[in-house]
């Protein structure tokens, strides 16, 4: 009885995102566009590579801490794009490592000259497992407070669990304007680590946004055309089991240079009696030859207050070319959404 009582607290302590079921999340979703929707493989009809890093909750022990790799392609012969994505997430408090490797392909149907249409495809193995090193069982300290390093406490279970899943999306866009849809865990794979049956939730996103060029960005020549001067408002719903949640922000770009701010909540939505206020994001974030890096910070306006320490984003990726050079790449509809 003891053995069971200590592995439920275990499990209600080290994995909370196990019970609710919630993907790691970055403030610059458009810096993650693989992790975002398969869609955006090979979108921008170059060779380009990334990497994202997240610590979200540094002040506390149950930090959490997200790596993600990325390369992509477009193979304009074919009018396709082809991906890789690798993530690693890590959970402080008992080390619940999360480790997923994604290949992905997307077609591109060019409707008008000024609207294209991506559908995407996913397929993902995922590995996943708890590190009892940082733990503390009741076994270990006596009743004069005398730690002891090891426990008598034994498990049936390895506590590690792989599986493999699917994912798709779409993305439409034109000059100015795009609109992105995305379904995740369609397979809706176990992620217990016990023999029980707990069912991943698909994971719906619906990702937006309008670029404004602003008048001035006519009379500026840069780069042998024109310097990009524009607000560029962003939209994004996410929604896992019972999780759901929003964020808006608003891009001003003047290259080589972007800054950005944006809300994550839903204010009318109410949990534990308090609105779903979750955090304020600043962004900062600077373009040139083709690399972007990207630096955000999230300010903690929920319950939690700002003494978790936040959320600290970089963000790094760079477009080029990748081929024949005496075989330029053909003028492929430039997508309007930040890379931030």
């Amino acid at each position: 009885m003891h053995k069971l009582f200590t592995a439920i607290i275990v499990l209600i302590l080290a994995v909370p995102v196990i019970s609710s079921g919630q993907d790691p999340q970055f403030s610059q979703f458009y810096a993650a566009p693989l992790y975002l929707n398969p869609a955006f493989a090979g979108s921008t009809g170059l060779a380009r590579a990334g990497l994202n890093y997240r610590n979200q909750w540094p002040s506390i022990n149950a930090s959490f801490v997200t790596y993600s790799a990325f390369f992509d392609y477009f193979f304009e012969d074919v009018n396709s794009g082809v991906g890789i994505l690798f993530m690693s997430d890590k959970e402080g408090l008992a080390g619940l490592n999360t480790n997923y490797i994604a290949l992905q392909y997307a077609y591109e149907f060019r409707i008008t000259e000024n609207l294209v249409v991506r559908p995407g495809l996913e397929g993902s193995y995922t590995i996943s497992n708890l590190d009892f090193g940082n733990l503390v069982f009741g076994d270990q300290i006596n009743y004069q407070g005398i730690f002891k390093p090891v426990t008598d406490e034994m498990f049936n279970s390895d506590f590690r669990n792989n599986y493999f899943d699917v994912s798709s999306g779409v993305l439409v866009y034109s000059r100015n304007l795009w609109v992105g849809f995305s379904a995740h865990h369609l397979l809706q794979p176990n992620q217990s680590f016990l023999e029980e049956n707990s069912r991943l939730p698909i994971k719906y996103s619906v990702h937006a946004g309008y670029k404004i060029l602003l008048p001035t960005a006519r009379n500026l020549s840069y780069s042998k055309g024109y310097r990009d001067v524009s607000l560029t408002p962003t939209l994004q719903y996410k929604q896992q089991g019972q999780f759901s949640q929003v964020d808006a922000g608003l891009y001003f770009t003047y290259e080589p240079v972007v800054f950005g701010m944006s809300y994550r909540g839903i204010p009318v939505k109410m949990v534990d009696g308090y609105p779903n206020n979750e955090s304020v994001i600043f962004l900062a974030g600077i373009t040139t030859n083709g690399l972007s890096i990207g630096y955000s910070y999230d300010y903690t306006i929920s319950g939690l207050t700002a003494r978790t320490g936040g959320a600290h984003e970089v963000s790094i990726r760079y477009e080029f070319f990748l081929g024949n050079p005496r075989k330029p790449p053909k003028n492929v509809r430039q997508l309007p959404c930040p890379k931030f």
